[in-house]
């Protein structure tokens, strides 16, 4: 049995805009990515909305900070193989980070915070994916991204994150490849984009797993 941490936002807990709720079950790309896998693996979903890389969100009641919350992931669902990691537009809202660097630099901290955990075995280190989100869009109005997020700043995290992958050694993919955000609110997903996301990184996760 492998296991899966998918440590992410509403694109990973499923945040349907069109119908103001969640997408069905097995829409939702780590069920997806579960089901294609097979039963000799376990994805455990760790998605919630708003969550940021390692800033604070003042206008927050609870706690959206991803650094604050993973040492607890990590330790409570020991040992893990692979953590898949896909945050960054939560930090490109102007009162919390604004930029794609900011993303980066939150992005890296995650991976040593995975890296270098006090994991009971010395050989329980997983491994790392990285994954950039779709880029962003105008609403179907005409107006911002909600959130008043930059369009171009959420195109820019693909190249930066690709640039941290290579550096630090640990798989990425760019989930603006297979999928766009939803006009209705330019930053969700539609059920078939957050289900190609699971198609997609089912195959990568196959052959980059299969070697271990």
């Amino acid at each position: 049995m492998k296991t899966i941490l998918a440590f992410g936002d509403s694109l990973t807990w499923g945040t349907d805009a069109q119908a103001d709720g969640r997408h069905a079950f097995d829409y939702r790309w780590p069920n997806v990515l579960q089901k294609e896998l097979g039963p000799n693996w376990d994805v455990i979903t760790e998605g919630l909305g708003g969550r940021t890389t390692i800033y604070d969100d003042p206008g927050s009641p609870i706690d959206r900070n991803g650094a604050n919350v993973l040492p607890i992931l990590l330790g409570s669902h020991f040992p893990l193989d692979l953590v898949i990691i896909m945050l960054g537009l939560n930090d490109l809202k102007r009162e919390i980070a604004g930029s794609a660097e900011a993303a980066a630099i939150g992005m890296v901290r995650l991976i040593e915070m995975v890296r270098h955990h006090p994991y009971r075995w010395a050989n329980a280190v997983p491994r790392i994916m990285i994954v950039a989100p779709p880029h962003l869009c105008n609403q179907a109005d005409g107006k911002p991204p909600m959130g008043d997020r930059s369009i171009k700043e959420s195109k820019r995290l693909s190249l930066l994150y690709r640039e941290i992958a290579n550096q630090y050694e640990v798989s990425f993919f760019d989930a603006a490849t297979v999928a766009k955000a939803d006009p209705v609110d330019g930053v969700h997903l539609t059920a078939n984009a957050t289900y190609a996301i699971g198609l997609a990184l089912a195959q990568q996760v196959e052959r980059e797993l299969g070697k271990v």
